[in-house]
């Protein structure tokens, strides 16, 4: 599918927004799926380069537990599982059967504000309670803008190749406390999760740089145990880059801490010659913790995460056949009337290798080649 024509197939279930600045490349935002970035590509005639659910989209049927429409930039709240979570209803086990995402980050639209040919704004008041019974009244502010070509080079601080193409975009989201109450630690706090879904193929990987040095000083170089240890033929530790398998084939999640956290990740797939890349700031301060249990330490999360989708078990599919690059903002210890925001921008690249290389090795301290083979013969699912 070209990227026409998932335009094209959103406008016939929901209103979609195309952003671009005529120059080739675009990307095309749903307001009604809480303003995500569904696809981008590097010329409108070419494939996204987000993963559609284009099935359940067109059923237009909803499910109990999470619609996962697809869309290669979401905004969630965190944190998802723990004594503050948002995503299990209080008293309810931390197991998948009771998991669920509240329709405020699945099924309900978003207002739009403002919109042009390069940005479009959207907005949300609403309230959440967590695990703990706390209540949450907020608004959400979400502003997606297209990057025009010639720009990434700056905002890279890079020289882009002659004969590599780029799409990019960046989106600013806030959350606002709307009550009467500060935000604290005792009662729980929200941080801003953002997550993208990208199409999973056998030769892709996930890239997470880390900031290197002894564990007793900075702790674990990688949290893999989301959803039970990660195999060590999924996961590997190359000269300061932690390489995931990211084949849609295995239902399994990494994180990194603020410590080891840094301002770049990505992914890279040879077959198509894509590399993507995020990037954030990673300010001081505690990070929500998602993992699905009754903590230690609440407050001791990571920043950023990849996930690879695949079978829950049990006999049961996994959602769709793509991975994640998530981002977190610092938990929202806010007081009445004040706004935490979280920036992220997305950069995808495609061209030969040897020019991507030297975009990759600026950015990610990655040797392309070597993220390639990390993994070779190692294509089929567990």
């Amino acid at each position: 599918m070209t990227f026409q024509e998932d335009v094209a197939f959103l406008k016939k279930h929901a209103d979609a927004v195309v952003l671009t600045d005529g120059s080739g490349p675009a990307i095309v935002v749903v307001p009604a799926y809480q303003g995500r970035v569904m696809t981008s590509a590097f010329d409108q005639n070419e494939p996204g380069i987000g993963w559609i659910n284009y099935d359940l989209i067109a059923s237009g049927k909803k499910r109990p537990q999470i619609n996962p429409y697809g869309g290669e930039e979401r905004l969630w709240l965190g944190p998802e599982g723990g004594p503050y979570a948002l995503f299990f209803d209080q008293g309810k086990p931390f197991t998948l059967e009771h998991w669920r995402v509240p329709p405020l980050l699945d099924t309900e639209p978003f207002d739009l504000v403002t919109w042009t040919e390069i940005s479009v704004t959207l907005t949300k008041t609403a309230s959440l309670v967590n695990y703990a019974g706390t209540v949450f009244d907020f608004r959400i502010d979400r502003t997606v803008r297209f990057l025009s070509p010639g720009t990434i080079g700056t905002i890279l601080g890079v020289q882009i190749p002659d004969g590599v193409r780029g799409v990019a975009y960046e989106t600013e989201n806030s959350i606002t406390n709307l009550g009467q109450e500060a935000w604290t630690k005792k009662g729980g706090l929200l941080s801003l999760w953002i997550l993208g879904m990208y199409k999973a193929t056998p030769t892709t990987t996930a890239i997470l740089p880390f900031r290197e040095g002894p564990e007793e000083e900075l702790g674990p170089i990688v949290n893999d145990a989301y959803f039970g240890k990660v195999p060590a033929d999924r996961l590997k530790i190359h000269e300061g880059l932690i390489l995931f398998k990211a084949d849609g084939q295995y239902r399994s999640k990494i994180g990194v801490s603020p410590r080891r956290a840094m301002r770049a990740l990505g992914s890279y797939d040879p077959a198509r010659k894509l590399l993507t890349i995020v990037t954030i700031d990673v300010p001081r301060g505690d990070y929500v913790n998602s993992m699905w249990e009754m903590q230690d330490d609440p407050y001791a999360g990571d920043v950023v995460n990849a996930y690879n989708d695949g079978p829950q078990g049990d006999g049961k599919p996994g959602l769709g056949a793509f991975f994640e690059l998530e981002t977190s903002s610092p938990a929202a210890e806010l007081e009445p009337g004040r706004t935490l925001t979280h920036y992220q921008r997305t950069f995808h690249f495609t061209g030969e290798e040897a020019d991507l290389q030297k975009i990759a090795e600026a950015i990610l301290g990655a040797d392309l080649r070597a993220v390639a083979n990390a993994f070779a013969g190692t294509s089929q699912p567990r």
